[in-house]
């Protein structure tokens, strides 16, 4: 009989977030869960920082201006413990919807006052947090909010049905970091994007379509596109121009959730700018035989020629000597374990000791006195005091 390729239900979620506020983002993402799980959805996909909200406002406000530095106090205050009450709440959901979840949020570090992450938590349908990938590196205007992630969120994760992957907004045309995701074997990606791009650029829906169909065509995945969208909470609460605010009621700035085959097929939308859960029927065997037509991770490439070695080791801003674990700055334990031989150099061996004080290196009060009779020559001249004593 042989091994058995089930086909997944999947959702594409498109709505807009409860602009800057945390628990009614949050609760309003449960309500799409539960709803996208009664109708059958085993992948549900988000928007880029749903909850609470994307630094959209630099889109169209000076990046050093009053209205600017209000809006970003209010991300900072609203934005996401990773564990927190947030990350529960949608756990539950997903435990009763019975489906995985990828939901875009703005990570904050605990304890902290000013660091923050553009992220994507993962969850399991049995309502288990299964970790996070946070956004390499930020895009414009992100860059003012967000600082980037390192290699330990950069992976696949396991499910029932194989490998799922995750990336954010331009991660998803970031040729190597496509190429990693490849090489980990997702059959279901999700890629989550904001509600509008700079008004400098093409509109968004254009590049979504573009990145998921060329995703799909080099993975051989199935790509989820979960787009923001605008409504008039996000314009009143933006303040724009009259300018930017017609740009922000152009149908064409905004949504344009898609669903794409591995054979690059679009299978459901692309949306307009209005609000509602895409969904599609995806059968893993399509997969099988894109793959093995071209297999850039393995049979349709060169090892010899071409290597991509990823780092998901963390580097240590902090680190205090003498514990069970040293304390850093943006690590996760999300990443899967490496095998010894694998690991960076820096988390193979425990931080380095340093060497005992000594008596030349301390202040001259806490030196020991010295013997006379060591210090005394054959001659009877005293030896220098900074030659150490044989």
């Amino acid at each position: 009989m042989g091994d058995v390729y089930p086909v997944v239900k999947v959702a594409a979620v498109q709505a807009a977030s409860v602009f800057l506020d945390r628990e009614g983002s949050t609760e309003k993402a449960c309500g799409l869960i539960r709803e996208a799980g009664r109708s059958g959805a085993q992948v549900i996909g988000f928007p880029e920082g749903f909850i609470p909200a994307h630094p959209i406002w630099y889109h169209h406000h000076a990046a050093t201006g009053a209205l600017a530095n209000r809006l970003a106090v209010a991300l900072f205050k609203n934005a996401v413990e990773i564990p927190g009450p947030e990350i529960d709440a949608l756990c539950f959901a997903a435990r009763d919807a019975g489906a995985y979840v990828v939901i875009g949020v703005c990570e904050k570090l605990p304890r902290t006052l000013g660091t923050m992450f553009n992220s994507q938590v993962f969850i399991g349908p049995d309502g288990s947090y299964l970790g996070k990938h946070q956004k390499i590196m930020p895009t414009v205007g992100e860059r003012l909010v967000h600082t980037g992630g390192f290699g330990d969120t950069l992976h696949a994760f396991p499910t029932s049905f194989g490998p799922m992957s995750g990336l954010i907004c331009g991660e998803n045309s970031n040729p190597l970091a496509v190429f990693a995701m490849t090489a980990e074997g997702s059959r279901i990606h999700v890629m989550s994007w904001p509600n509008h791009f700079p008004t400098s650029g093409d509109p968004m829906r254009n590049r979504v379509s573009i990145d998921s169909q060329a995703f799909a065509q080099m993975s051989k995945a199935f790509v989820v596109s979960a787009c923001g969208t605008v409504d008039e909470d996000v314009i009143r609460k933006l303040e724009p121009s009259p300018k930017a605010e017609c740009f922000l009621r152009n149908p064409d700035c905004c949504g344009g959730s898609v669903i794409v085959a591995p054979n690059s097929r679009i299978i459901a939308g692309p949306m307009g700018k209005e609000e509602g859960i895409l969904y599609a029927e995806c059968n893993l065997e399509v997969g099988i035989n894109m793959k093995l037509r071209h297999d850039f991770a393995g049979h349709y490439n060169r090892p010899d020629i071409f290597q991509l070695q990823v780092n998901r080791g963390t580097p240590h801003i902090y680190t205090v000597v003498g514990v069970e674990e040293p304390q850093t700055l943006g690590g996760s334990a999300d990443a899967p374990p490496l095998p010894a031989g694998d690991r960076p150099a820096a988390l193979a061996s425990p931080p380095r000791q340093l060497p005992a004080p000594t008596q030349a290196s301390l202040p001259r009060r806490q030196r020991q006195p010295a013997r006379k009779a060591a210090t005394r020559s054959k001659n009877g001249k005293g030896r220098r005091p900074d030659r150490p004593v044989p």
